[in-house]
């Protein structure tokens, strides 16, 4: 409409119910229980002039009236956000999307609640009450996020994060001082080890800090070391506090069935007497939570001593120690001693001040890092020094996890490492993904060392982090994680720029390092371009019989490197269960290759069900396609510009759309990026014939310059088809991303009409003219 309509449509007197409704809605205060028992009718209605904060607490009554409220927070979105929300298509709550968004939004400053009536209402806290529906949370820049959640003000609002949050996310982060350390220590320490987040990912950090990417590491993975950060805020961790006490309750009464508390009034020299494993059993219960698996064995550590003088181990003997402060609150003051025998290393306990708390800083001048369980079970022992600068960092004690490769020699420097004894293990999430963030060699053997007792880790996603020689760290961690009895650890994804040793190479040291895998994603874009940096191939990965493993699913995206099929055959041998493979960026070496890879397939992964080629040349390999799309175990084949139809004629088209028509096992085919075109398009609606036993639900033709007339063409004959078979077709999705739809809106508006009322379609706004802009100017 016109403004000059709108103004005249704004000037008609209102009808007597709209006018009732707004009064009704500026009095939900005082009428919200006799609202929600209105009929249908009347509550539909007044559903759209209620504010967000209503509207959310309607729910119910929307739905015992048989309304939905959906149309309305989409509107809402559409008023308020004033975008379009990525993968729209597959929103299926939009007031879950809208108020999580609208929580964002509010606690980073983006959205001023003033500027829309329905925004805002006094009896409502606009944070608190938009908190239950956040599953996903980023925080950015200097970490504000961090320090309004922590408020005492917004303490509600971190009780329902820490039940509804899943997803914590960092992006773009920036240095901070220790006071918004602190505050970021308290949130991760609610959220993750008392709260509910299982994935932590980290995003587009370029120049990171050090010691802030490691904090958050460290905490990602269950520990920290409690007492100091929040001391300084006057509140212990009440959660904490009840845990210890009913853990310290449990342990004073496990002692006492042992004869364990007599051992422990008496003297230094009978505690040396006693065994070992008897003393690092009544200690575990005190350094470990009932949130995870305790550490085994765990020493004693002097955390608190009434003097500035550090007590190093003389003579190999322990010193003498009194228990601080384990957790978040002081325990009580029956402060037993005790000598532990002495293990045959130095040692030197952590200094402290006098007084019952150390100075808060303490936390933040040290770097978290874990200490290797040596063969006898001990946690290996590192060394502080107090007042080094953050910077001064350094990873794992000699004889971890990660020692020995190239990539992992360690850097001379003074090391400002805590040990991680002095924390206590809580519950930790279960995938990491790390963005764009590069990870030095010190970095990664901290990581490595994190990884190795990581137990509850399932996911690990590294990509862009210019690993080079560094991941064979990682995977030395992740080696000793996948000995852990408990370990769960299923999913690895590894993406860099340039690849430090061959693609195969690095899959076969993967699957030999962690038999238990079930999905392997290994991609880079370009060779090392130092070729002569390249390591020859490692004899533990290359000669040595890779073992039985459960992978389901393997994706390698080669850097331009030749595909060898008798280097992918022990892969394949060793993966019985694979079910989904995906080669991307391979060239073929020989025209016979592709024809070896069919013949291995056939015999070594009798569960393939998926299998993919992106930008693989398949112009001379009309035989070995043909063959794919007749076999009958595959459920879905996938040739993304593979330059099908580069050298082919119509006869090979014919031949595709006959062998799909056969093949009642296919249910997706993905044909994106191959210079379809209007006329096969058209041609491939025969797939659906009278005459056709296919089974396809899916038909992806993104990216084939189809035009509008073409598609049309091809809906008429697709319905035409359908008639023919009573109505029934199998077909119930069609992807037509980035074709030239634009040239004429009106045809393709006609066509994606009658398409949508025979499958589901999607599409995009797509501007070719923009694309073919771009094309030219790169050439």
């Amino acid at each position: 409409r016109s403004v000059a309509e709108a103004a005249m449509a704004a000037e008609r007197p209102r009808s007597l119910f709209a006018l009732s409704a707004a009064a009704v809605s500026r009095s939900m205060a005082a009428l919200e229980r006799d609202v929600w028992a209105l009929p249908g009718h009347l509550l539909r209605g007044l559903l759209p002039l209620l504010t967000i904060f209503h509207l959310e607490r309607a729910e119910d009554a929307a739905r015992r009236a048989g309304l939905s409220t959906q149309p309305i927070w989409r509107k809402l979105w559409d008023d308020v956000m004033k975008t379009r929300p990525p993968n729209s298509e597959s929103i299926t709550c939009w007031r879950k999307k809208f108020l999580e968004t609208f929580f964002s939004n509010v606690l980073h400053g983006v959205l001023d609640v003033s500027s829309d009536w329905r925004l805002h209402d006094r009896h409502f806290s606009p944070l608190l009450h938009s908190s239950p529906h956040v599953s996903q949370l980023t925080l950015c820049n200097m970490l504000q996020g961090a320090v309004e959640l922590t408020a005492e003000h917004n303490h509600r609002v971190l009780e329902n994060l820490a039940a509804s949050l899943r997803v914590l996310k960092f992006q773009h982060l920036l240095s901070c001082d220790q006071s918004i350390r602190r505050s970021l220590v308290l949130l991760l320490h609610r959220l993750i080890h008392h709260g509910s987040v299982s994935q932590v990912s980290m995003c587009s950090w370029p120049v990171h800090d050090t010691v802030l990417l490691v904090l958050i590491l460290t905490m990602s993975a269950g520990f920290w070391r409690s007492g100091n950060a929040l001391a300084c805020h006057s509140s212990p961790c009440g959660l904490c506090r009840e845990e210890d006490k009913a853990q310290s309750q449990q342990s004073a009464q496990e002692g006492a069935e042992r004869g364990c508390d007599a051992e422990w009034e008496g003297s230094g020299a009978e505690n040396q007497k006693r065994s070992p494993k008897v003393a690092d059993a009544c200690m575990t219960s005190v350094l470990s939570g009932p949130r995870s698996p305790p550490l085994q064995n765990p020493e004693l550590l002097c955390e608190e001593t009434s003097s500035e003088v550090p007590c190093g181990n003389q003579g190999g003997s322990s010193p003498h120690s009194s228990s601080g402060q384990l957790s978040c609150h002081p325990i009580p003051r029956k402060t037993r001693r005790w000598q532990k025998p002495a293990v045959g290393r130095k040692r030197r306990c952590l200094r402290r001040s006098r007084g019952h708390y150390a100075d808060p800083e303490d936390l933040y001048d040290f770097v978290f890092t874990v200490a290797r369980e040596d063969n006898s079970g001990l946690l290996d022992k590192t060394r502080t020094t107090e007042g080094e600068n953050t910077e001064n960092w350094t990873s794992s004690s000699p004889g971890s996890p990660c020692t020995g490769h190239a990539g992992c020699k360690r850097r001379g420097g003074p090391a400002g490492t805590l040990s991680l004894k002095a924390a206590h293990r809580f519950r930790s999430v279960s995938t990491l993904e790390l963005f764009s963030i590069p990870l030095t060699g010190e970095t990664c053997r901290t990581l490595s060392n994190l990884l190795s007792s990581w137990v509850s880790l399932e996911n690990l996603v590294l990509s862009y982090n210019g690993l080079n020689a560094n991941i064979s760290c990682i995977l030395s961690g992740l080696r000793a994680l996948s000995r852990h009895p408990e370990c769960r650890f299923r999913v690895l994804r590894v993406s860099d720029m340039f690849s430090h040793m061959p693609c195969m190479e690095l899959v076969r040291c993967a699957l030999s390092a962690l038999p238990q895998l079930r999905t392997l994603s290994v991609s880079f874009d370009l060779k090392n371009q130092l070729e002569g940096s390249r390591p020859e191939a490692s004899p533990s990965c290359s000669e040595a019989e890779i073992p039985e493993s459960c992978l389901e699913v393997l994706e390698i995206r080669f850097p331009r490197e030749p595909l060898h099929t008798a280097l992918l055959l022990p892969v394949l041998k060793a993966s019985k269960s694979l079910q989904q493979l995906s080669l991307d960026s391979a060239t073929l070496p020989c025209p016979q290759e592709l024809g070896h890879l069919l013949e291995v397939l056939k015999e070594c992964t009798p569960n393939l069900r998926k299998l993919s080629f992106h930008d693989v040349n398949l112009a001379e390999h009309q035989k070995e396609v043909l063959l794919l799309l007749q076999d009958p175990g595959l459920q879905e084949i996938t040739f993304s510009f593979c330059r099908l139809f580069e050298s082919s004629t119509a006869e090979f088209l014919s031949e595709i759309i006959n062998t799909v028509k056969r093949n009642s096992s296919l249910k997706s085919l993905k044909l994106p990026g191959n210079r379809l075109g209007n006329h096969r398009l058209v041609a491939l609606a025969d797939i659906f014939s009278e005459d056709s036993s296919s089974s396809l639900c899916q038909l992806d033709v993104s990216s084939n310059c189809i035009k509008p007339d073409g598609l049309l063409e091809f809906t008429k004959k697709l319905e035409g088809h359908i008639q023919q078979r009573g109505g029934q077709l199998p077909f119930t999705q069609l992807h037509l991303f980035q074709n030239w739809l634009d040239q004429d809106a009106e045809t393709a508006q006609e066509a994606l009409r009658r398409l949508r009322a025979l499958c589901s379609v999607v599409n995009d706004a797509w501007d070719s003219s923009q694309a073919f802009a771009d094309y030219i100017s790169v050439m």
